[in-house]
């Protein structure tokens, strides 16, 4: 196998640096949050840090990059704390790249790209048209992380709408089945497949197979 040590990448330039460590983790979730202003300016941006941070209460967290620059998204949460999160898919991916572009704060991504807004009933933050997966969350708490200046947000999650196609009987959603991508690295867009799903694993099990 080849092999790069920490001296190596550090001496690497920036742009193969960023390419290589964004990629080695492996792939990470791909992302549409969408947030509103309280002048009501829409804001959706792209995003590979959302996971899942527990079941009970449903929290979720996410990464925001150091706030020395301005953060629409950021911001938008310390006026507004409720926001949507939107599951990419395969036919809206390239229109969901773009939103990573740098825009004014009085500008909607919605407004430069194909993507759509879709308005629920009662909910005032929409959310993003042909999502099969889309999530209403509320903020709840932020972590300051040190050594790189970024900022865990934390949120819990407040509705949840789907594809009936996507649920199983037991309520796992199967996200392959309507094209949800993953992101490779900071720009590679992928399709997962299910290969299986396994009982839960425990010494027993491990002892009879």
């Amino acid at each position: 196998m080849n092999n790069f040590t920490r001296d190596d990448v550090d001496k690497m330039d920036k742009v193969k640096l960023l390419n290589l460590r964004n990629s080695c983790t492996g792939y990470k979730s791909a992302i549409l949050i969408v947030t509103k202003s309280l002048l009501n300016v829409v804001n959706v941006a792209v995003f590979s840090s959302v996971t899942h941070i527990g079941s009970n209460p449903p929290i979720i967290g996410f990464i925001t990059r150091s706030l020395t620059v301005n953060r629409d998204t950021y911001n938008n949460l310390k006026e507004n704390s409720f926001f949507t999160v939107n599951h990419i898919t395969e036919n809206i991916s390239s229109y969901a790249h773009h939103t990573s572009a740098r825009y004014n704060e009085n500008i909607s991504e919605f407004d430069k790209t194909n993507l759509e807004k879709e308005y629920k009933e009662t909910i005032e933050i929409p959310f993003v048209k042909n999502s099969p997966l889309q999530l209403l969350c509320k903020y709840v708490n932020e972590y300051h992380i040190a050594e790189n200046d970024t900022v865990l947000i934390i949120a819990t999650i407040e509705n949840l709408f789907f594809e009936k196609d996507l649920l199983h009987k037991d309520l796992c959603l199967q996200l392959d089945r309507t094209k949800v991508v993953t992101i490779n690295g900071l720009d590679g867009y992928a399709l997962p497949l299910l290969i299986d799903r396994y009982a839960y694993a425990n010494q027993m099990y491990q002892l009879n197979h």
